[in-house]
């Protein structure tokens, strides 16, 4: 699991913070999550979540809150939770994961974005296979000796910590991800850097040249896709 996450950090803040575009999808998917339990993050874990992960990516409060009063008003549209998984240059591979409220449209915006860019989208299962779910976290201030020390006390289970510059990673399963936050909570930390629930490749492929010009134009305008909520992808970057 070779990701950058510092790397990682730096491109997506480029392109993402601040723009309407990641406020629009975080306030879909804090509806969905505020709906389908309690509009409470207390008592909410999936609700929690993508509030930690909407925090990393300051997406204003009224936002926030603008979905969360949507759910608690009876919002009647309905999103459905969809993957596509497929390939781009080079036998790349690609999971795209979105909320739509018309399945027909998205099935049609993802195939066709794969096909016009040098890619194909494949069976469900294609590829998912080589990656794993993953939550993720990255802070600064704590080496990785001494976040491991404090999550073994809390007796919250990790895949690996380790540090990537200065920040120290944390790797965890998904169901974990909230035990992971309060246990760092407890021990005053409650900035990150990074705080994701992610899919990360088993094994990172390469690419260069005319084959990596068009994996980066595909995975970017994959990620414009109104419905699209996230994008991952095995090519080291």
């Amino acid at each position: 699991m070779g990701r950058k996450w510092n790397n990682i950090k730096e491109k997506k803040a480029a392109k993402d913070q601040g723009t309407a575009r990641i406020y629009a999808k975080f306030g879909r998917e804090i509806y969905v999550a505020a709906k389908q339990g309690e509009p409470d993050p207390e008592s909410n874990g999936a609700l929690k979540v993508v509030l930690e992960r909407a925090k990393t990516y300051s997406v204003p409060k009224h936002i926030i809150d603008r979905a969360i009063d949507k759910a608690k008003g009876g919002g009647e549209e309905n999103f459905d939770e969809l993957r596509y998984e497929g390939f781009g240059p080079n036998g790349s591979m690609i999971i795209v994961d979105a909320l739509s409220n018309n399945v027909n449209r998205t099935a049609a915006d993802v195939r066709a974005t794969y096909g016009k860019n040098g890619g194909n989208m494949g069976v469900s299962g294609a590829v998912s296979y080589m990656f794993d779910a993953t939550a993720v976290f990255a802070l600064e201030g704590k080496s990785a000796d001494e976040v491991l020390e404090l999550l073994i006390e809390a007796d919250v289970d990790v895949r690996d910590v380790f540090e990537e510059g200065e920040s120290t990673i944390i790797y965890a399963e998904p169901d974990q991800f909230n035990a992971v936050q309060e246990a760092l909570k407890a021990q005053g930390i409650t900035e990150y850097g990074v705080a994701e629930l992610t899919m990360l490749p088993q094994t990172e492929v390469q690419l260069d040249g005319e084959d990596l010009v068009k994996f980066e134009r595909l995975i970017d305008l994959l990620e414009e896709l109104e419905d699209v909520q996230h994008v991952y992808h095995n090519v080291e970057l």
